[in-house]
């Protein structure tokens, strides 16, 4: 798992950020700014993302990478000149330096603002110009925005010091906290980022499989009124057929961890069928025993751990809840597509996939595994 740092082209690593991420199992990729302009960086395979310089003067690469990672998720953590970058800071006249850097009332509920703040803590006199959305976490008299968050995954601190405090120096329990947090959402980070930047052309890429997502949806044969779920959803494609069984008085909802595919899916008119929602399918956001149907295509053999998701969604089904796992090819057809035999061990063949859904609860009634698809139907046991 790797963390991109940005930083002045001399400088190594600093031994603070290399041990917060050495502790976390992470691994630091120093990209230097060179003559002041920072190279391309492909966030492929990149879980996080430390910002210690900003460009100097601003050039086009620097910017596009915040956004790209700010697109995908993939947590940021912009130190000093960094914090401007992320924030797009147009500073003016200097100003005094105002009374110590406080935090606000939001920055209690933050992952990485755990306080209270030293004592030591110099507040940086430039004013800031935040987007829509940031959330200020620390401010100071004269100089209100020293911390700021964007969105649930990019951090600006701006203040200088920290290192005085009896507990330790603060900024490196920062950098501590934040490879924590980088390494927990290692899974979802790499997903994002690959399907981010391929969610425009997903469903012009992939149309000639809609009518094969609409048939197996169909095979749920969920009763008028009732509540479907698409887990996975990508933009949409299963839910006009979910819908349709369900009727004007079901609900159906889809739900996806990359909010790009969702905004593929709004743009694709999926929110005439149902409700969107950016969600991590094992922790659901959804009440105990309220589903009647869940439809999945391509996601359960791809999850770290299928038997918690299984699990989870045991825990929100209902007592006669259909589940119904797709994909629009075999597994022979898809292992040939990437050069490699079927594997015995893999979650989809019948005995594992049964055995799997038997321990969290389900019971397999149908498996076909075919040239020109993948279903299998299965039902909460009694």
């Amino acid at each position: 798992m790797t963390v991109v740092v940005v930083q002045q082209a001399s400088a190594g690593v600093p031994a603070a950020v290399g041990g917060a991420l050495g502790a976390a199992g992470l691994t630091a990729r120093s990209v230097p700014l060179d003559g002041g302009e920072l190279p391309p960086v492909d966030l492929g395979g990149v879980e996080g993302l430390i910002i210690l310089a900003a460009p100097r003067p601003a050039g086009t690469t620097g910017p596009a990478l915040v956004r790209d990672a700010l697109a995908a998720q993939v947590p940021v953590l912009a130190l000093g000149s960094g914090a401007e970058l992320l924030a797009e800071v147009t500073a003016t006249e200097s100003a005094s330096m105002g009374p110590a850097v406080e935090l606000t009332p939001a920055a209690s509920a933050d992952p990485l603002f755990a306080g209270p703040l030293p004592a030591d803590l110099c507040p940086h006199p430039a004013p800031v110009s935040l987007p829509p959305g940031a959330v200020v976490l620390a401010t100071a008299q004269a100089h209100p925005v020293q911390a700021f968050r964007l969105g649930s995954s990019a951090w600006g601190v701006r203040f200088a010091g920290g290192h005085d405090n009896k507990d330790g120096a603060w900024m490196d329990q920062l950098l501590f906290r934040f490879a924590s947090l980088v390494a927990a959402r290692a899974e979802h980070t790499a997903t994002r980022a690959f399907f981010t930047h391929r969610a425009d052309a997903w469903e012009e890429r992939f149309a000639h499989q809609t009518p094969a997502y609409e048939a197996a949806a169909l095979r749920m044969r969920l009763r008028p009124g009732a509540t479907a779920l698409d887990l996975g959803c990508g933009t949409g494609r299963a839910m006009p057929a979910l819908r349709e069984q369900v009727g004007a008085h079901g609900h159906v909802l889809g739900i996806d961890v990359t909010p790009a595919m969702l905004t593929a899916a709004v743009r694709h008119g999926r929110t005439r069928h149902g409700h969107l929602l950016a969600a991590d399918c094992t922790r659901l956001p959804v009440p105990r025993r309220s589903v009647d149907g869940i439809f999945s295509a391509g996601l359960l053999d791809h999850l770290p751990d299928p038997r918690t998701a299984l699990t989870e969604w045991a825990r929100v089904a209902m007592p006669d809840c259909v589940l119904l796992l797709f994909h629009p090819s075999g597994r022979a057809e898809r292992a040939a597509r990437h050069g490699r035999p079927l594997d015995p061990g893999d979650l989809l063949a019948e005995h594992n996939l049964r055995q799997a859904l038997e321990a969290t609860g389900w019971n397999l009634d149908e498996y076909e595994d075919t040239p020109g698809h993948f279903l299998a139907h299965a039902t909460l046991a009694g």
